[in-house]
């Protein structure tokens, strides 16, 4: 009668929710943490219940090898049971992250800066993060998808850089293969340089391919790509938001207007349309629009009409 007794006290001890407040606890295990320690890391969580206790559940489920490193949100209403199901199969507390298409680099910085995530690249410059990465001597710009990553608090900023760089990996490679015969492109790497100046000029879905079209028109003929982000790109702190003609004629790598061809890198992340785009463009006899002021652009295959195109929308004179 005793054990059977000691043995409803244990089931119902297993089946009642911890003692806790009303929020919900955040436990860190770290690889390599003994059972003991996380016991006790519980308890010093704010689950009020003798570390020794839950010790002793974990030695005697025979799952105390199986508990995951990890970042945990125990809520209130969690059982010795369910806390140590938690702990096996791995649930951690998950957020996440958005990278957007058209950010640059340094916007991706800042964002993982805001993120609850170990800064292991406070102390590091742009290239000692890609040495990190594994791609030593490559720039970051342009080389991360644009996406949404789930990651556990306290995970490594390193880890969803290195994430997000495998994915464009990913997309770029698939682009390229499936890449126009008679594309003017020689690379993968232009691919991703002219997908990132697609992005920035697109304000319409509808116009991507049609914007791709004229810039690899241009670049089959020879003209200068004469496209605004890349100057603004190459401008960088320095840029008020005003783009003038002394900067258009301010030379830099990234100056189409004073530089034959793609400049030498990506100017921000494209996404995965605009990596098509570049790759698979429209057909068009088009070699330059202007923005209308609603999102989309016109289009025209002469200069004389693309004057009188930027004399209508760009100047309001009709």
């Amino acid at each position: 009668m005793v054990a059977v007794g000691l043995g409803a006290v244990a089931w119902g001890w297993l089946h009642a929710p911890l003692p806790m407040g009303s929020e919900p606890l955040e436990l860190a295990i770290e690889p390599g943490t003994p059972p003991r320690s996380i016991a006790r890391d519980l308890e010093r969580a704010g689950v009020r219940v003798d570390a020794r206790l839950l010790f002793a559940w974990f030695r005697l489920s025979g799952k105390v090898r199986e508990i995951r490193a990890g970042n945990y949100e125990i809520p209130p209403g969690t059982t010795p049971l369910t806390l140590l199901d938690k702990l096996v199969r791995g649930e951690e507390s998950l957020r996440s992250l958005t990278l957007v298409e058209g950010w640059t680099f340094r916007q991706v910085r800042a964002a993982l800066a805001r993120e609850e995530l170990r800064r292991d690249t406070a102390d590091l410059d742009d290239a000692a993060i890609m040495q990190q990465l594994g791609r030593p001597g490559v720039p970051p710009e342009g080389r991360f998808f644009p996406d949404t990553y789930a990651y556990a608090k306290g995970s490594s900023d390193l880890a969803v850089l290195r994430r997000a760089l495998h994915a464009m990996d990913r997309h770029l490679e698939a682009a390229w293969a499936q890449r126009s015969a008679d594309t003017p492109l020689k690379s993968a790497d232009e691919a991703l340089i002219l997908a990132s100046i697609v992005e920035k000029e697109t304000g319409q879905a509808a116009d991507r391919g049609q914007i791709a079209g004229v810039f690899v028109n241009r670049l089959r003929a020879g003209m200068l790509l004469q496209t605004d982000p890349t100057v603004i790109y190459g401008l960088g702190e320095k840029f008020d938001g005003n783009l003038r003609k002394r900067d258009l004629q301010a030379d830099t790598p990234w100056n189409t207007y004073t530089r034959a061809g793609l400049p030498p890198t990506p100017i921000a992340m494209p996404g995965k349309a605009a990596l098509m785009a570049a790759v698979q463009p429209q057909a068009t006899r088009a070699l330059y629009f202007v923005a209308r002021g609603d999102g989309s652009s016109h289009f025209s295959a002469t200069l004389d009409e693309h004057n009188r195109a930027v004399q209508r929308y760009q100047l309001q004179k009709k």
